[in-house]
């Protein structure tokens, strides 16, 4: 047995003091402890303040990328919704639609026919098809004849193209009548890497193109306000909020549309206080009924492009389905294409009258009331009207109503 000095040195255990201290000292940063609240359409509503106006009092017209516009609706480039006899339709309405350059107009001479077969192909088949008929080329001469007939038809012509393609199309759509040239992918930054073409140099682009340039999609401020540096004419808002979009499944990647908005909208104020001027900010997607139109406004959207309500029209090419525009893709599709209906006009579908009650028919005039009860004449006072959050706003009282 040892004792004294002969047993071994041990080392003297803390007490529970200094344990306590060392915790103390210790620091653990979770990504999870940084997450910051972000806001859909259905977390918030618009609180209303100490005045009101007429509804007819409320203009809603105004000025886009040097295009006159009665009403803030732009139709979203999509297949299924926007045609040249659509986009006819919704100029004499007072809105712009935005064809895609790389859809089936300007693929087929006769692009009826490939759209009829997409809307009735069966759920497990309709991939395949859409793989299939987007694989056709694009061609320019239909490119520029697509334009001409928009015009003829009494509208504006708007295009869009990814970056991979707007450095072929733009200069062309601008020599054949194109008012306004969309460049839009999934994902959109001020520098944005590639392989298998070279990147597009937004600030080139927009300098040399004749025409005004929009560019989407974003929902960061940062972006933003570099791609208003780089010329953008218009900024689009929206990662994912689409009825036909699934790049939220896919990709895990979007951010819910009032914070969207609202972000890019912050972007929008502190470059016209810096430069003196104004970039206009879309919302696009995730709007259905009026008071979404009414929100997005409010959270500081100059426009609002919308696909799936107007798909449903009786002008629409997509015969009651729609289809998100990556869907086509043969390796990583991020769209499908659902079933929509058709309910109405047009016209019935932004202008009413309605002939349902939640708030799908009529946008336009949903809007104007919403705005004439907050006490907004204007888009710009529109934006400055008091949003809550308030997720109980869609169930408060509502109960009768869910169970009939």
């Amino acid at each position: 047995m040892l004792s004294g000095s002969d047993a071994p040195e041990t080392t003297p255990i803390s007490s529970s003091s200094q344990l306590i201290e060392a915790a103390q000292r210790r620091a653990f940063r979770s990504k999870v402890d940084s997450i910051r609240p972000t806001y859909g359409f259905e977390d918030v509503s618009l609180a209303p303040g100490t005045s009101t106006v007429e509804p007819a009092d409320v203009d809603l017209a105004q000025e886009f990328c040097g295009i006159p516009l009665e009403i803030p609706i732009l139709a979203a480039a999509m297949d299924a919704v926007v045609d040249v006899k659509l986009a006819g339709e919704l100029g004499r309405l007072g809105g712009l639609a935005v064809l895609n350059l790389e859809g089936v107009q300007a693929r087929y001479d006769e692009p009826d026919a490939v759209l009829a077969r997409i809307a009735g192909a069966p759920d497990d088949a309709v991939h395949e098809l859409l793989t299939e008929a987007y694989s056709v080329p694009v061609l320019e001469e239909l490119i520029a004849l697509r334009i001409e007939e928009i015009h003829a038809a009494g509208s504006r012509a708007a295009v869009a193209a990814t970056p991979a393609a707007a450095r072929r199309f733009g200069p062309f759509c601008a020599e054949h009548g194109a008012d306004l040239f969309l460049v839009q992918s999934q994902v959109s930054s001020a520098r944005h890497l590639a392989t298998g073409y070279d990147p597009l140099e937004l600030a080139d682009f927009t300098r040399f193109m004749p025409i005004p340039v929009a560019v989407g999609n974003t929902t960061n401020s940062d972006a933003a306000f570099a791609l208003m540096e780089q010329g953008a004419a218009a900024i689009f808002v929206g990662v994912g909020p689409g009825a036909a979009c699934t790049t939220r499944e896919v990709l895990g990647i979007g951010v819910p549309q009032v914070t969207a908005v609202s972000d890019v909208a912050a972007a929008r104020d502190a470059y016209l206080a810096e430069t003196g001027r104004y970039v206009p900010v879309v919302a696009d997607g995730g709007m259905r009924r009026g008071g979404e139109l009414a929100k997005a406004i409010a959270a500081g959207a100059d426009m609002l492009m919308i696909g799936s309500p107007l798909a449903r029209a009786a002008e629409a090419p997509g015969r009651g389905t729609n289809w998100g525009m990556a869907a086509p893709s043969p390796t990583l599709p991020r769209g499908t294409r659902i079933k929509v209906g058709t309910v109405g006009s047009l016209e019935q579908i932004l202008l009413g009258p309605a002939h349902v009650t939640d708030g799908s028919q009529n946008l336009v005039g949903a809007l104007r009331q919403s705005m004439a009860a907050l006490g907004a004449r204007t888009i710009a006072e529109m934006q400055r009207v008091e949003m809550v959050y308030a997720p109980a706003v869609a169930t408060e009282g509502k109960s009768w109503q869910r169970t009939r």
